[in-house]
């Protein structure tokens, strides 16, 4: 168990802090802001071996690594050679849209979160609201924070839609991208970390490279980066890999592949080709990064399954149920107008609504389109030996890709799942590699300044847990599972969970682009 102590003031102490220094004043903002976390088996995020030691916080940063003396006054965490290093950071999330609601998820803490990254895929929302601006954003999480930190990227698919409207399936005019850079030259401005786009969305699949680059020059001039969800990854993943570095070589951006992956039968087990094209990239001197989520199923629309958008098209629906993914892994999370498909697969939906999965499939991307409804769905199509593959090239930092109670498990699971299962089942990475991949990677990915590392003078986002207990609960069949393990977290120097419990405290800040 955890020993949480706090020291009383004795009476003489306390007489002389009021007479005896002429600088008391500070020393007692010091000691009432101050933690000291002890007897810690110490993982700084860099990837080095760990060390037993102590970390003093002072004012929400850390200020002291080392064999330290306790204070008196400040509070005292005995950690008792549990595993404590940096805040993990989640560089690309979907918890934003519920945080307002739940401003202290067990989604997020439960698994040792303390930073996201949102306005991703290329689009973002005011809390699940209508989009105005990443400063409009930014101006009501400061007012309203939460107990994480949020950080936001330019979302490309929402400057599409305000300049272009309804008329978006074509390439954009000179004149419309113009507009478009203005509209991304003001996030910038508030802090935005750089450019995101979902090319493999409406509106922006219907964009072209020329576009994009003239974007991510804008984000470079700021000296932002480009994170791009590819235009596709399955039928065209070869040609989209080559575009995402096509864009990091014309605009001279560090650009990152979010959450990596080979999505279709077909390509199993060529990760270590495309891995050869990364490596390559790198040697040309492009900074090429990437990140990726521990689970085999990823979560999008019907429609990415047919690329062309066609949904006639007999042909392409045949071979997306026969290469890309099988009916039988295909899981409904929602289809407006019926709750009753919600949980269920294709397949299944098939015998219950009695047609062919093909002419179901069809139909249901016909009235979708038709009747603009909300849908999406769940494909379990990638190769373990191809994620392990990705998970483990140097640069590749984790993230969840995930929302708060969402019905994918990596919302609630991924940081846990990679640390129990990644790192301790099957050894996969390292314990002090996989740290690195969840902070100090992570932030060197993003530009994120003075986080993710337990160093003098850097933001005291840290977290204890036990790395022989640290367990994901949360599956495809029941997401709604908290992970475990994680002893207590603190975000600007503030306790915000303990004992699998947020503590009511809100410090999270808004991390800009520096």
């Amino acid at each position: 168990m955890f020993k949480f102590i706090t020291h009383i003031l004795t009476p003489v102490f306390a007489l002389m802090l009021i007479s005896g220094c002429d600088n008391s004043q500070q020393d007692e903002k010091e000691i009432s802001s101050s933690w000291l976390i002890k007897n810690a088996m110490i993982y700084d995020g860099s990837g080095g071996d760990a060390y037993q030691g102590d970390l003093r916080i002072q004012d929400g940063i850390i200020s002291s690594i080392g064999i330290l003396e306790e204070i008196e006054g400040e509070k005292i965490w005995d950690a008792e050679g549990l595993v404590l290093s940096p805040g993990f950071i989640d560089p690309h999330s979907h918890h934003d849209s519920k945080l307002m609601e739940k401003p202290a998820p067990a989604s997020l803490l439960g698994q040792g979160i303390t930073t996201i990254v949102s306005g991703m895929d290329g689009s973002a929302k005011k809390f699940g609201s209508d989009y105005i601006s990443i400063k409009d954003n930014m101006d009501y999480f400061e007012k309203n924070p939460a107990a994480v930190n949020l950080a936001y990227f330019g979302p490309h698919n929402n400057y599409r839609s305000q300049v272009m409207g309804d008329d978006y399936k074509r390439p954009a005019t000179a004149d419309e991208i113009d507009q478009m850079e203005l509209l991304l030259s003001a996030d910038l401005k508030a802090g935005a970390l750089g450019l995101s786009t979902g090319i493999e969305y409406e509106p922006a699949v219907y964009s072209d490279p020329e576009e994009i680059i003239a974007l991510a020059k804008v984000a470079a001039q700021a000296g932002g980066r480009y994170t791009s969800h590819i235009r596709s990854e399955d039928v065209a993943v070869t040609e989209a890999f080559d575009e995402l570095i096509t864009i990091a070589r014309e605009a001279h951006i560090p650009a990152n592949f979010s959450h990596i992956k080979l999505a279709m039968f077909a390509l199993y087990g060529q990760s270590p080709e495309f891995i050869e094209k990364l490596d390559a990239a790198r040697a040309e001197g492009l900074d090429i990064t990437a990140d990726i989520y521990p689970y085999d199923g990823w979560q999008s629309t019907l429609a990415i399954l047919i690329p062309s958008r066609d949904y006639y098209d007999r042909a392409a629906a045949e071979y997306a149920l026969k290469s890309i993914v099988s009916p039988e892994n295909i899981i409904f999370v929602d289809y407006q107008g019926r709750p009753q498909y919600t949980g269920k697969t294709l397949a299944e939906i098939a015998i219950q609504e009695n047609m062919e999965p093909v002419d179901l499939l069809m139909d249901l991307l016909q009235t979708a389109d038709k009747e603009n409804l909300r849908q999406s769905i769940i494909g379990r199509n990638m190769s373990e030996v191809d994620i392990e593959n990705f998970m483990k090239w140097p640069y590749t930092a984790i993230t969840t890709d995930g929302g708060i109670d969402g019905r994918h498990p990596r919302g609630q699971g991924t940081f846990a799942r990679v640390l129990s299962s990644y790192v301790r089942d099957k050894g996969v990475l390292s314990l002090n590699e996989a740290i690195r991949k969840m902070t100090s990677l992570t932030a060197s990915n993003l530009g994120i300044k003075n986080r993710g590392m337990l160093k003098q003078g850097y933001a005291a986002d840290l977290l204890i847990f036990d790395a022989s207990t640290i367990t994901d609960h949360a599956t495809f069949d029941d997401p709604l599972q908290y992970s475990t393990g994680i002893k207590a977290v603190w975000v600007n120097g503030e306790l915000v969970w303990q004992n699998d419990k947020e503590t009511g405290a809100r410090p999270g800040q808004i991390v800009r682009r520096k």
